[in-house]
């Protein structure tokens, strides 16, 4: 926890909700800050159609970025995508093609419109493609590859860990800090951009940037990073017994969006209100140390005010009705995902054991088993005790809610 006591409307928000890890300079960047807007930016590879619940800490970054009148850029790697971060990986990531990044970014962008501001005086989202792809190798080693150190490039923590496990690291791999610096270079160059921000595992390559603007034309700029999450029971933050937590609508439902955020554990709910809502600090905190049966009507606060900013103050109040006529009614709830089985299957009729394993509910037949011995499977609020019990056209209808366990249920209906 920094001592320093900020200036500037933006670092006060980033110290006092917990948005900083360390920057390169705090008082350089607060005097700048507060002798006017500064530009700044976060840099994105489109490794996915759609960014993720580990992405949000720092587009809400971006956002007070702009509300505390700065401009954010967002940039997407498009370039640099095509040769993938091996920044704490164990292996190289597979390498897609221009139109399936294309694609990704696309997917992205429809995530940013939500939290920033793209107005003619705005934030900006630019593509790094538009600079990388262009490159003259021969030019490039010669005004920039001599600025780096491959002594210096080995001992960043990110390449280090990877070597030490004796995991095979590619050239191509390696040239990922060099072009993220030119990055930076660049924007600096075209922008007037001088603030790199991320999360605390870019802190190495941030400082490449750094160093090679300062090398290249003797201007500081600087870095700032953020804290890399993980809730308090140590699972990484983003992640679910269901994967990743898309922020796409059509990756990841609203309600299931408004559910990941509802069943955050009492000890994170104070800490997520002030990273990932809008809320007055001293209202998280008010929210976040409520005791007892209390702190539930935080939990839905969280998840109302979360999803409101992502998919809407309505999708929001939908996925709550939902949730309460699912959970304290008994009901189906209108916003629960819909899976299928074919209506040919149910004329038929199908064990609830292959229903389950069909309807992509459960992984494996032995899974289905399992749940159904511990009692964790109801069809409209029963419980089903023989995994061979047959579901047909008549017992689905129109539409049967399915409850796995306390919190996940699905809406059946044949296809």
């Amino acid at each position: 926890m920094t001592t320093y006591r900020p200036k500037s409307d933006f670092l006060g928000v980033m110290i006092e909700r917990g948005y900083l890890a360390d920057c390169t300079d705090l008082q350089a960047l607060d005097e700048a800050l507060i002798e006017g807007p500064v530009t700044a930016y976060i840099g994105y590879d489109a490794t996915a159609a759609s960014l993720h619940v580990g992405h949000l800490l720092n587009i809400m970054m971006l956002r007070w970025f702009q509300k505390t009148g700065n401009r954010p850029i967002t940039l997407m790697g498009g370039g640099t995508t095509k040769v993938g971060d091996p920044s704490f990986r164990s292996e190289e990531r597979p390498l897609l093609d221009d139109a399936a990044i294309q694609r990704n970014i696309d997917g992205m962008g429809q995530v940013f419109a939500r939290y920033l501001d793209y107005g003619p005086e705005g934030a900006r989202m630019l593509n790094n493609a538009e600079w990388l792809d262009g490159l003259n190798y021969l030019e490039f080693l010669r005004d920039i590859g001599r600025h780096f150190s491959v002594n210096r490039m080995l001992s960043f923590e990110s390449v280090k860990s990877r070597l030490d496990r004796e995991q095979s690291l590619s050239f191509l791999e390696f040239n990922y800090m060099i072009l993220q610096a030119y990055d930076f270079l660049e924007l600096y160059r075209r922008y007037d951009c001088r603030l790199q921000m991320g999360g605390s595992d870019q802190w190495g390559n941030i400082v490449n940037g750094i160093d090679l603007t300062r090398r290249v034309l003797d201007r500081e700029i600087w870095g700032l990073t953020s804290p890399l999450l993980a809730t308090s029971d140590g699972r990484k933050m983003g992640k679910s017994a269901g994967g990743a937590v898309w922020l796409n609508g059509a990756m990841l439902s609203p309600y299931e969006f408004w559910q990941f955020w509802r069943n955050t554990t009492d000890a994170d709910v104070g800490r997520f209100l002030k990273l990932y809502t809008e809320l007055p600090v001293a209202e998280c905190e008010r929210l976040g140390a409520l005791g007892g049966s209390e702190i539930n009507a935080a939990k839905v606060r969280l998840a109302n005010e979360v999803t409101a900013l992502l998919h809407g103050p309505d999708a929001a109040a939908s996925a709550e009705a939902t949730a309460r006529e699912v959970f304290e009614q008994g009901g189906a709830g209108g916003d629960l995902e819909v899976v299928t089985l074919p209506a040919a299957v149910l004329a038929e009729g199908v064990s609830v054991q292959q229903m389950l394993v069909q309807a992509g509910l459960v992984g494996s037949g032995k899974e289905a088993k399992r749940l159904i011995a511990e009692g964790g499977l109801r069809l409209d609020n029963a419980a089903v005790s023989d995994p061979q019990a047959m579901v047909t056209a008549a017992t689905v209808g129109d539409g049967i809610k399915v409850s796995i366990g306390k919190k996940k249920h699905r809406m059946l209906r044949p296809a």
